[in-house]
């Protein structure tokens, strides 16, 4: 059955080329960095709870050597490619949602599970087919510029798959029931605005500290929406947690914790200003906040 396996062997294998790439430009802390990446896609499952927390020390170790170098500039080129390129960007999530409908009629080839990632991966490789076919770039192109991509956005990388870790560590560890109980005691008793300024407030802030609204959620969730938006106050389950989602969104447009959606795009327009997308965000994160409470509180009331 098709399933994470197969988009950790895809990773995995980007990875190593983009460390092999990396050493033969003698880029050698970039393409060590790489490579236990490589290695923790390739092998993680393999070498068990002790290897990958020497893995992840290693990777830390060498985010923080500053041998890292950035990426060099992107070589320009004379064609207009947009309108192809585009067309084959879209490639991707038509491959992502077809996959995802077709997995359903196979439930023993495709894990139902992962229908999502494995019909996205193949997307991605099936959009590197049609680029090689139909734009005969040289045959490293596409890796070469993902390496220059990856060196450009340096030890951040990572940082979302150490964020999700970390959201999942502090809600095993019972975070939640502790921010629970400090929130209770700092809200009047039975004030619903209280309440959803600390559930949507906090699911903002917690965003902004660890990067990702998913990883904060489960410590909100418990802290504050099941307790007491939902128990005690009555409120739907459904609106309050994607509304609460909304609002932790609205911290990911503040923090360069946030990598993906906030390092990645200056690093691709080669931004002078490495915090300029979220300077440019502030103005409709905060407006936007405010609107996320005053639903919650409609909803809740």
């Amino acid at each position: 059955m098709i399933g994470l396996g197969f988009v950790y062997t895809v990773a995995g294998l980007v990875f190593a080329g983009v460390a092999l790439l990396g050493a033969h430009d003698r880029r050698w802390a970039n393409a060590a960095f790489h490579a236990l990446i490589a290695a923790s896609f390739l092998a993680g499952d393999r070498i068990g709870d002790l290897g990958n927390g020497l893995l992840v020390l290693a990777l830390v170790g060498v985010a923080t050597s500053g041998r890292m170098r950035r990426g060099e500039p992107a070589a320009e080129g004379t064609t207009d490619l947009r309108k192809p390129l585009i067309a084959l960007a879209l490639v991707i999530p038509a491959c992502a949602l077809l996959g995802t409908l077709a997995a359903e009629r196979m439930p023993t080839l495709i894990d139902p599970k992962q229908a999502t990632l494995v019909a996205l991966t193949a997307g991605v490789l099936v959009a590197m087919l049609l680029c090689h076919l139909i734009l005969r770039p040289a045959p490293l192109a596409g890796l070469r510029a993902g390496r220059r991509l990856l060196d450009e956005i340096g030890w951040a990388a990572v940082l979302p798959q150490l964020l999700a870790s970390l959201g999942a560590v502090f809600a095993l560890a019972g975070v939640g029931e502790v921010v629970g109980g400090l929130v209770g005691q700092a809200i009047p008793a039975g004030s619903i605005a209280g309440a959803v300024v600390a559930y949507g407030l906090g699911m903002a802030l917690f965003t902004i500290v660890m990067g990702n609204a998913f990883a904060a959620f489960p410590v909100m969730a418990a802290a504050v929406g099941v307790p007491l938006l939902i128990r005690q106050y009555g409120g739907d389950p459904a609106p309050v947690a994607a509304v609460g989602m909304l609002a932790g969104f609205c911290g990911t447009l503040l923090t360069p914790m946030a990598a993906n959606f906030n390092i990645v795009p200056a690093a691709l327009l080669e931004l002078r200003d490495r915090y300029g997308v979220i300077r440019a965000q502030v103005a409709t994160a905060v407006p936007l906040l405010g609107f996320n409470l005053l639903l919650l509180w409609w909803v809740v009331r």
